[in-house]
């Protein structure tokens, strides 16, 4: 097994000789081989000395053995579109003896930029050295980050073999957050507010929720009237606090968006969602996001209803990261989770409509406490079109009516406004209110 590890060792570094060894190894030979034609002893003896230099770096090369460890870290581990993180790395000496110069090389896609190298010197025993590289993307979505490449180098640079760690990382880069004014919207509950309290002082003494006893109940919540009626021991059942709930709705069809990489429609939406997201679970919100695909995140039973409000966050922010654009015609798939939902605030990022999908939507505002559509005017997104005034057509203009007369708090979007601007304005929309073009916006 030694003689094995050993030539392959060889071989490894035979296959890592640099140009500048390759070179001397040919000149080296050239200058024997001329040696013996033209009967030149010292010509034979600058031969040897050529040819033995890249072989004895390969030999030692072959037959280095450090033992290194190196960690990584990301700071932050989730980052934002459009801004820096920064990668820590650490390489460990766990040896007895100190390395030599040490190259490191970390592998990264060429969308966070180019792939970071570093030179190491010495590292003494038992020591370690810390270097770190800044990345950067415009794009979401999650990037590997490694492995880390350590590359063994002889001092006169004839030989370098290239060995590789293991481990590696995944950087997510999540849409724009944009932060959001505090605003009351048009049929919005608080589940701990003014509406809560006053439905509690209409309940009576028999409205109370009861159940059977017990062992361990405070005798202090038995009903006696229930008691005396049903012959066993009943106990009022402790009050759940109620925690306002909502919903994201995200429109990503294909066929429903306009433009293309990070000025499309589609990204502008799933920046919304993400902004209305965390706006949302920031001001207590039991908050979910649904797809036109009819895919919920966090999934029943995960995050939303048992986790905290950080870790609904991380779990939509993750999805939206590699949210992607889909094949569905309609939003029909998203009827059902609306429909078992159950009540609470529903909040609609929306591209294109027709008749039947608006609709659709309509009859779907009965069941929620607060409705809010930002309905995106997808043709402003689509290329120089933007810049020429009134883009937005009949069609579009009766969406807004057709959803506003069902009930709907209508938010017309056009390419280049401001979200936090739209928010604030939700709050003072009355359903009825026309749609006003701005020419030349």
């Amino acid at each position: 097994m030694a003689q094995s590890d050993s030539a392959s060792g060889l071989r490894a570094g035979f296959r890592g000789l640099t140009t500048r060894g390759r070179s001397f190894l040919a000149a080296g030979v050239t200058a024997v081989i001329c040696s013996y034609l033209l009967d030149q002893d010292a010509l034979l003896r600058v031969g040897v000395l050529l040819a033995a230099l890249p072989l004895a770096a390969v030999a030692v090369v072959a037959n280095t053995r450090y033992r290194v460890a190196s960690g990584r870290r990301l700071s932050p581990r989730r980052a934002i579109a459009g801004q820096e993180a920064r990668v820590h790395l650490r390489v460990d000496n766990v040896s007895r003896v100190p390395t030599g110069v040490l190259l490191l090389e970390d592998k990264v896609p060429y969308v966070l930029g180019p792939r970071p190298r570093f030179v190491l010197d010495r590292v003494e025993p038992r020591g370690h050295r810390e270097v770190s590289y800044r990345v950067r993307s415009d794009l979401r979505g999650c990037y590997p980050l490694g492995p880390l490449q350590l590359r063994l180098s002889d001092p006169f640079g004839m030989c370098e073999v290239t060995r590789a760690f293991t481990a590696s990382d995944v950087l997510t880069v999540v849409p724009l957050v944009q932060a959001l004014p505090a605003v009351r919207l048009s049929g919005e509950w608080i589940g701990q507010g003014e509406s809560h309290s006053r439905t509690l002082a209409l309940a009576g003494d028999d409205d109370v929720i009861l159940r059977e006893y017990r062992p361990g109940d405070d005798l202090r919540r038995v009903h006696w009237r229930s008691t005396a009626r049903y012959g066993e021991l009943m106990v009022r059942r402790e009050e759940q606090p109620q925690q306002a709930r909502a919903t994201v709705l995200l429109d990503t069809r294909e066929i429903a968006h306009r433009g293309s990489g990070p000025a499309s429609s589609f990204e502008w939406a799933v920046s919304c969602a993400a902004s209305v997201t965390v706006h949302l679970l920031e001001r207590g919100y039991q908050t979910r996001l649904l797809t036109d695909a009819g895919q919920t995140v966090p999934a029943p039973g995960a995050g939303g209803s048992h986790g905290t409000a950080a870790d609904s966050s991380g779990l939509i922010l993750d999805a939206l990261a590699v949210a992607d654009l889909s094949d569905g015609g309609t939003l029909s798939r998203a009827e059902d989770p609306l429909r078992s939902g159950g009540e609470g605030l529903l909040v609609a990022v929306l591209g294109e409509l027709d008749d039947t999908q608006a609709a659709r939507l309509g009859r779907l505002r009965s069941r929620t406490g607060g409705a809010v559509a930002f309905l995106l005017d997808t043709g402003t997104w689509a290329g120089l079109r933007m810049l020429a005034p009134n883009t937005g057509g009949d069609a579009f203009r009766a969406r807004v009516r057709q959803l506003r007369e069902s009930g709907w708090t209508v938010i017309p979007v056009r390419a280049g406004d401001s979200l936090p601007d739209l928010w604030r304005a939700a709050e003072g929309s009355k359903t009825s209110a026309p749609y006003r073009e701005e020419a030349g916006a």
